[in-house]
């Protein structure tokens, strides 16, 4: 005899989101059941990030996991771990860009090391993972903000800062809520535009590269991190240059290289525009020495140098400024002191050696005004 035992669906629906899924890996360790006041909905999920491609990036683990705020209203989690810290803010700024084309995008630093938020999602990295929250309908924009900021605080900081290529852009504040920070030449096309001038290019060596737009012109830095790697690339980049010339292809309205920069400006309304662009560019070069440096003897010197320098002027400095003030002081002083006595000498009249005390006239040369003043014969 056989027995058939019937189970509603939605009791098997809810049996399995309450079961871990395989493929979650690590990463679904940095989802709570609870943040705040957010109660998770189910167990992490592993999967694919399905809206935005991965294959550029290098991603150890994805998972993702839904949290109801008091009203029950739904907010979905997806959080990357990915193997650096560059690629976990070169996927924000990915995801941003596609972000940008469907709502505005606020760029913020205040949740996690920096994030952009719309109206409907927030999308942050800190450390070396990536964050996605989005909201349904019944959810609301303050919420949102909340789990994401809540999210943010339990995660490891890292270095607790975006790449330093990113402050090389001019005005970077600006430009960076619109930046694209790339690691492969295939995200970078894509956020460039597919230009030709790009495809000799080669991320060998942990090559970066940004790309904004300033009006018109879209601007493309490639770093490279070391002066073999830029050479190597820029005798390959102006030889593809030449061989687009001579066969009619698209030309960058500029190229040129800055340090270990390869700097592209493209569809610059005009020449100087685009040099303009271009030398608003800095290259900071730094040194590190895989062992003692050999010239630090020379470095400590002319350290010390400028700074006994600096000494003798600063007090050479001091004393003709105290100089200064005390003459003028004085100067002062005995101005007032003197002006004060003539104005003083100005009022009387007649002069006399006793200073206005009693004085005998025995020489009787001295006129008298005043007889009755005089003392009298001695008795």
């Amino acid at each position: 005899m056989t027995f058939h035992l019937r189970v509603p669906s939605f009791i098997i629906c809810a049996l399995l989101l309450s079961l871990p899924v395989s493929g979650a890996g690590e990463a679904a360790n940095f989802l709570p059941d609870r943040i705040g006041e957010f109660q998770a909905a189910g167990s992490p999920r592993g999967g694919a990030f399905e809206d935005y491609p991965l294959a550029e990036f290098p991603v150890l683990d994805t998972v993702k996991r839904i949290y109801l705020d008091q009203a029950r209203a739904p907010y979905s989690v997806t959080l990357v771990r990915l193997r650096t810290e560059p690629a976990a803010y070169a996927l924000l700024t990915s995801v941003a860009d596609r972000l940008r084309q469907r709502e505005a995008v606020v760029g913020s630093d205040q949740i996690g090391t920096w994030g952009v938020m719309t109206p409907s999602e927030v999308a942050f990295f800190k450390g070396t993972c990536f964050v996605l929250v989005s909201k349904a309908k019944l959810g609301t924009p303050e919420a949102l903000r909340s789990l994401a900021r809540g999210l943010a605080e339990k995660l490891d900081r890292g270095e607790g800062d975006i790449p330093p290529l990113v402050r090389h852009l001019p005005d970077w504040e600006s430009a960076q809520n619109r930046a694209v920070f790339t690691l492969s030449l295939g995200e970078l096309q894509a956020a460039a535009g597919h230009r030709p001038a790009l495809e000799a290019l080669s991320f060998d060596g942990g090559t970066e590269a940004i790309t904004a737009s300033y009006g018109p012109a879209r601007l493309v830095i490639v770093e490279h991190t070391t002066p073999q790697f830029a050479a190597d690339n820029d005798r390959r980049i102006i030889e593809h240059l030449k061989n687009l010339r001579a066969i009619g292809a698209p030309l960058p309205s500029l190229y040129r290289r800055i340090g270990n920069y390869a700097v592209f400006v493209f569809d610059a309304p005009d020449e100087g525009f685009a040099r303009r662009l271009a030398d608003a560019i800095r290259y900071e070069q730094v040194v590190r020495w895989l062992g003692p440096n050999p010239r630090a003897w020379e470095r400590w010197e002319r350290a010390y140098n400028r700074m006994t320098a600096s000494v003798v002027v600063t007090t050479l400095k001091v004393t003709g400024l105290a100089l200064i003030l005390c003459l003028s002081i004085g100067s002062v002083l005995g101005g007032v002191v003197f002006f004060r006595r003539r104005a003083r000498a100005a009022k009387f009249k007649n002069y006399t050696d006793a200073g206005d005390m009693v004085r005998l006239n025995i020489d009787e040369l001295t006129a008298q005004t005043d007889p009755t003043r005089l003392l009298g014969p001695a008795k």
